[in-house]
């Protein structure tokens, strides 16, 4: 339901950056991708070449390819199902799948994937209908997909009772956020993957107990 306000956000932005309505469904449907959707606007009003903004989105979705390593096995046996799955798994369906007994996820990874996506074209459809009128009521529309991610942090966080991975995500934005600000995603995803690693190679290297927190 967090993709209900995103959506719609995303398509009264779209509206207002001057990008046409079947473009704007279309990246809902080709594209998928919540913050990179946001972060291409500007770059479309722009008129930026296919190429620059191809890098700049690569960069963004970069962190997706990471989202597939702990789900592999749980992907469904069919290719095709196998590629949309792949294609589909968003950080709120990565967090959904996570948070969810293992037993159950390979059963569910592929009507989850369908089911979030189908709410997040429909949301981007509802906010090309309500048009540029509501970016003049509520400023700051964009920050919707913070507030989505925020949430699903927290729900997370409740559920895996886990709390390195954000003392991780904590440090490595600090650190980025000290030398560019320009590609501060790409540099502070660099760096949680190197502090990931070394926390790897920290916990291999203890006696193996009785806990399951690798």
């Amino acid at each position: 339901m967090g993709y209900l306000p995103a959506g719609i956000a995303f398509g009264v932005l779209a509206q207002v950056a001057g990008v046409p309505i079947w473009a704007t469904i279309m990246l809902s449907i080709v594209l998928y991708a919540g913050a990179a959707q946001y972060a291409c606007l500007p770059m479309l009003s722009a008129g930026l070449p296919i190429g620059s903004i191809a890098t700049n989105i690569a960069a963004i979705n970069l962190r997706h390819v990471f989202y597939g390593v702990p789900l592999l096995n749980y992907l469904p046996t069919h290719k095709l199902a196998k590629t949309y799955c792949l294609f589909a798994l968003t950080d709120e369906t990565f967090s959904v799948m996570t948070s969810l007994p293992a037993e159950s996820r390979q059963a569910l990874i592929l009507p989850i994937s369908l089911f979030n996506q189908s709410w997040w074209v429909l949301a981007t459809a509802i906010g090309v209908m309500i048009g540029s009128a509501l970016n003049d009521l509520v400023p700051h529309l964009d920050f919707a997909l913070v507030c989505l991610f925020a949430i699903l942090a927290y729900e997370q966080l409740q559920t895996i009772k886990r709390y390195f991975p954000i003392g991780i995500a904590i440090i490595a934005l600090v650190i980025a956020s000290l030398f560019t600000s320009q590609w501060l995603l790409l540099v502070a995803i660099a760096i949680c993957m190197l502090l990931i690693l070394g926390r790897a190679f920290m916990v291999k290297d203890k006696p193996m107990g009785g806990s399951d927190e690798q």
